[in-house]
C-alpha cells in the first residue's frame, strides 16, 4: 500500500465532512493518497466514466439522490470496485442494507476513525488486486477448461460469482456474474451449497461432496468440490469451485433414495398426527402401532405389536366388529363409532376409520385404523342437548306459569275462605282445609322456582331467619327421602338472619340434600345446622370470597361415598355430573354456587372418599327485623271501598270478589283492558283502587293502565301477573305502580296490599 498511491472517489456534499476525511487519512498513513471528492451522484457517475478508482466513499443523502438509490446507482455502474457508505448515526439501518446488497463496509459520521478509514480502504485494495490476479489467470483456466464438461467459479467472501466457465446447460455467464446462489437457483438448494461453502470459508478446508439442483423441468446432481480462494497474503478472500454432472448414473440411486425417504417422512407423519392410527392384518394381529396410538389407549408399541386387537381394546367384542370387518374386506373401506377402553380401563369413545390395504396382486393383506377421539365432543355435544332441553323446559314453564298460577289463586283463597264461611266446622275438616292451604301454597312455590330456575325470573328478596327455610326442607325430607336415611337439625337459637330470595335459598338447600340422599344409596345420616359466625380480617386473607363480618353458616353433611379428591375442584362446573346418564343435569350445584355468590356468600366443601361430604353455605348476616311472613299478618277489613278487579279468568273473579265483599269491600269486575276502561270512566269518582292482571286479552294489562292513568293521574293500582321477569317489574316502577302481587296470592296478601294502597303507604 506505501508503494503504490490509493485512488479514492469521495462522494459527499458537506464540505466540512470532506476535509474532516481529508485530514484523517493524513494523520495515519504517509502513503500518497490521491482522494477526489464530488457532491452529487451525477458528478461521481461522470468520473467513473472517465477515471479508475481503487474505492469509493458514498454519502448515501446527496442532493440528487437519497438513500439506497444512491448506492444501487453506484454499485450498478462499477460492480468490481468496492463502495464504503458513510450514513448518519440515525441512518444506520440504511447502511446495513446496502451492505446486505453489496457494499463492502460502512462507516458512521461521528464514529469514523483515521485508523478505521485506513483499514477499510486496505481491504478494498487488496480485494481489488486478488480480483486483477484471478483475472490475469482466468485466461489459463479457459484454456485448460475449453473442451471439458466442468463447471468451475469463484465467488467472494459474499459468495457473489466473480468468475465462472462452462456453465451447466441452461445458464450463461451474464446470468451468474455478480449473483449469489438463491438468485439463480431454488431456495433449498441455495441453502444446501451455501452451508457448504460457508464452512469452507470459516474453516479455510476444502471438501468434496455430492449435490442437485432442480429447476421447473428435472433435478439434476453433481460432483462438487470448493476450494478456499486466498490472496497474496494466504487470506480467504472467497472460495473457487468445480462441478461435473453426474445425474445419469445418479438418477437410479436418488429415486431410490427419495423413495427410502418418502417413507421415512411418511413414518414420521403417523407418529405426529394426533389420530390413533395402528395396521392388524386379517387375523385382527396388529402390526403397526403408531405414537398417538401409545398416547390415548396407553399401550406402548411393543406391548402392542403382535397383540389381538379385540383383546387389546375391548373388554369383550361388540356384535359391530364383525360386521365392521365384513364390509371393509366387501367394500374396501368402513366407518362409524365405537367404544374402546384403554389400557387404564378407562373408556374411549372414537370416530373410527378402517381401510383394506391389499398386495400388488390385489389380495387383501391388512388392514388400516384411523381413530380420532370424540370422547369429549360428544359430552359437549350432550351438554348442548341437556341445555337445550332445559331452554325448552324454561320455554314450556313461561308458557303454563300464568294459567297455572291462575288455576292456584282461586284454589288458594278458597281454602282461606272456606273458614270465614263455615266458622264451625269439624276439626278433621278444618285439618283438610289446612293441608289444602299448604298445598297450594307449595305448588306457587313450585311454579316461582322452576321460573326461576329454568327463566331467570328473580324473586323478591327481604330479610328473613334461615331457620323457617331449614325447617321447610327437613318436613320435605322426613315425607320424600328413603326411611333407611337418618335426619339430624341443629340450629341455634339465636341465628342471625339474611337478606335473600327465600324460594332461591330453599332451593339450594334441596340441592345440597338431594345431593347428600344420593350420595347415601344404602342409608346414612344427613344433617343440617345453623350457626352464626364473625368473620376476622385473618379468615378474609385465607379465604378470597370471605369479607370480614357477620355470617349465618348453614352446613349439610353426610356419611355417604365422598367426593374423590382430583373431581371436588369441578363439582360447580356446568354440565359436570358423576351420575348416570339421565339421573343428573350437572346444573344443580352450578346453580347453587350461582345463587350463593348472588348473595354475596361462598361455600366450602370439605370431603373424603368412604367418610362422607360436608357443605357449609355462608350467608352474610344482617342485623335488621325479620320481614312478616303471610302468615305473621292479620288480616284487614275495607270500609265499604269500592275495588275494581280486573282478570279474565271468572274463577279468579268470582273468588276475588267474595273475599273483598267479606272483608267489608265493593267490586266492579271486568274481563279485559277495554272494559276495565269504560267501568272506570263511569264509576271514576266512586272506584278507589284497581285491582288489575298484566295478561289481558285486548288490551294488555300495562297499556291499561297508562290509559287509566291519563284518565286520572292519582289512579290507585295494583298490578298482579303470574310471571314477573325483572323487565315488567321496572316498566310498572317507571309508570309509577309500586304495588306488585306475584299470583297466586292468599287473600291476606290482597287485604294488606289493598290497606297499604288506599293509605298511600306504597312499598317499592
Amino acid at each position: 500500500m506505501a508503494d503504490q498511491p490509493i485512488l479514492v472517489l469521495l462522494v459527499e456534499d458537506n464540505p466540512g465532512d470532506v476535509l474532516l476525511l481529508q485530514e484523517f487519512l493524513l494523520d495515519v498513513t504517509s502513503s500518497e493518497i490521491n482522494l477526489k471528492a464530488v457532491e452529487c451522484i451525477e458528478e461521481a457517475l461522470n468520473c467513473l466514466e472517465k477515471e479508475s478508482f481503487d474505492v469509493i466513499l458514498l454519502d448515501l443523502s446527496l442532493p440528487d439522490s437519497q438513500g439506497l438509490e444512491t448506492f444501487v446507482k453506484i454499485h450498478r455502474q462499477v460492480p468490481a470496485i468496492p463502495i464504503i457508505v458513510i450514513t448518519g448515526l440515525d441512518d444506520e439501518t440504511l447502511a446495513t442494507t446496502a451492505v446486505q446488497q453489496g457494499a463492502q463496509d460502512y462507516l458512521v459520521k461521528g464514529q469514523v476513525s483515521g485508523d478505521l478509514l485506513v483499514r477499510s480502504m486496505r481491504y478494498a485494495i487488496e480485494r481489488q488486486r486478488a480480483e486483477v490476479a484471478l483475472r490475469q489467470s482466468e485466461e489459463r483456466f479457459r484454456v485448460a477448461l475449453k473442451n471439458s464438461p466442468i463447471f468451475v467459479f469463484n465467488q467472494d467472501r459474499d459468495l457473489r460469482y466473480t468468475w465462472v466457465y462452462n456453465p451447466p446447460m441452461g445458464w450463461t455467464v451474464e446470468n451468474i456474474l455478480g449473483k449469489q446462489d438463491s438468485d439463480i437457483i431454488l431456495e433449498e438448494d441455495a441453502q444446501r451449497l451455501t452451508a457448504i461453502k460457508r464452512r469452507v470459508l470459516a474453516s479455510g478446508i476444502g471438501t468434496r461432496e455430492e449435490v442437485s439442483t432442480t429447476t421447473e423441468k428435472e433435478t439434476r446432481y453433481y460432483d462438487l468440490t470448493i476450494e478456499p480462494l486466498r490472496n497474496e497474503s494466504q487470506q480467504v478472500i472467497g472460495v473457487t469451485g468445480a462441478s461435473i454432472d453426474i445425474s445419469e448414473r445418479q438418477t437410479a440411486l436418488r429415486q431410490r433414495q427419495v423413495a427410502e425417504e418418502t417413507i421415512r417422512e411418511q413414518a414420521a407423519l403417523l407418529d405426529i398426527t394426533t389420530d390413533a392410527i395402528f395396521v392388524r392384518d386379517l387375523d385382527n394381529r396388529i402390526l403397526f402401532w403408531n405414537k398417538s396410538a401409545e398416547y390415548l389407549y396407553g399401550w406402548q408399541a411393543e406391548e402392542a405389536v403382535g397383540k389381538i386387537v379385540t383383546e387389546l381394546l375391548y373388554n369383550e367384542s361388540p356384535p359391530e366388529i364383525e360386521a365392521a370387518i365384513f364390509t371393509v374386506v366387501a367394500q374396501g373401506k368402513w366407518q362409524g363409532e365405537l367404544s374402546k377402553v384403554s389400557k387404564a380401563g378407562k373408556e374411549i369413545l372414537v370416530e373410527s376409520r378402517w381401510t383394506l390395504v391389499c398386495d400388488e396382486t390385489g389380495k387383501p393383506k391388512s388392514i388400516l385404523t384411523v381413530d380420532t377421539d370424540i370422547t369429549e365432543k360428544k359430552q359437549l355435544q350432550g351438554q348442548l342437548f341437556r341445555a337445550q332441553r332445559l331452554e325448552s323446559i324454561g320455554t314450556l314453564a313461561s308458557g303454563i306459569a300464568h294459567d297455572l298460577n291462575n288455576i292456584l289463586t282461586p284454589i288458594l283463597a278458597v281454602a282461606q275462605l272456606l273458614p270465614l264461611k263455615f266458622p264451625n266446622v269439624y276439626e278433621e275438616d278444618d285439618r283438610l282445609l289446612t293441608i289444602l292451604e299448604d298445598s297450594a301454597k307449595r305448588g306457587a312455590d313450585l311454579v316461582k322456582q322452576v321460573l326461576s330456575f329454568a327463566r331467570g325470573v328473580e324473586g323478591k328478596r327481604m330479610t328473613l331467619q334461615p331457620r323457617h327455610l331449614i325447617r321447610e326442607v327437613a318436613k320435605i325430607i322426613k315425607e320424600t327421602f328413603p326411611k333407611s336415611m337418618e335426619l339430624s337439625i341443629d340450629v341455634s337459637q339465636n341465628l342471625w338472619t339474611v337478606y335473600g330470595d327465600s324460594t332461591q335459598l330453599h332451593q339450594v338447600l334441596m340441592n345440597l340434600c338431594v345431593n347428600a340422599r344420593d350420595a347415601m344409596p344404602d342409608g346414612g345420616t344427613l344433617s343440617i345446622s345453623a350457626e352464626n359466625l364473625f368473620i376476622d380480617e385473618n379468615y378474609s386473607r385465607m379465604n378470597l370470597e370471605a369479607k370480614s363480618g357477620p355470617y349465618t353458616v348453614i352446613t349439610v353433611t353426610d356419611t355417604g361415598i365422598g367426593i374423590p379428591k382430583e373431581i371436588i375442584d369441578r363439582i360447580f362446573e356446568p354440565f359436570f355430573t358423576t351420575k348416570e346418564l339421565g339421573k343428573g343435569t350437572g346444573l344443580g350445584l352450578s346453580t347453587a354456587i350461582g345463587i350463593i355468590k348472588s348473595h354475596g356468600g361462598f361455600v366450602n366443601v370439605y370431603s373424603q372418599v368412604g367418610s362422607g361430604t360436608r357443605f357449609q353455605v355462608y350467608l352474610p348476616a344482617v342485623q335488621e327485623m325479620e320481614i312478616q311472613t303471610e302468615e305473621d299478618l292479620t288480616p284487614l277489613n275495607g270500609s265499604g271501598e269500592l275495588i275494581l278487579v280486573v282478570d279474565d279468568e271468572t274463577f279468579i273473579q268470582d273468588t276475588i270478589k267474595t273475599s273483598l265483599t267479606i272483608h267489608n269491600y265493593k267490586t266492579l269486575i271486568a274481563s279485559d283492558g277495554i272494559e276495565a276502561i269504560a267501568l272506570y270512566v263511569e264509576h271514576q269518582n266512586e272506584i278507589s283502587a284497581v285491582l288489575i292482571d298484566m295478561m289481558l286479552p285486548v288490551l294488555d294489562g300495562f297499556t291499561t293502565i297508562r290509559t287509566l292513568q291519563k284518565i286520572n293521574p292519582q289512579v290507585k293500582v295494583i298490578a298482579t301477573s303470574g310471571l314477573t321477569p325483572s323487565s315488567k317489574l321496572a316498566a310498572l316502577t317507571n309508570i309509577h305502580v309500586k304495588t306488585f302481587l306475584s299470583k297466586p296470592y292468599t287473600v291476606k296478601e290482597l287485604l294488606h296490599s289493598l290497606h297499604k294502597v288506599l293509605s298511600g303507604n306504597y312499598f317499592q
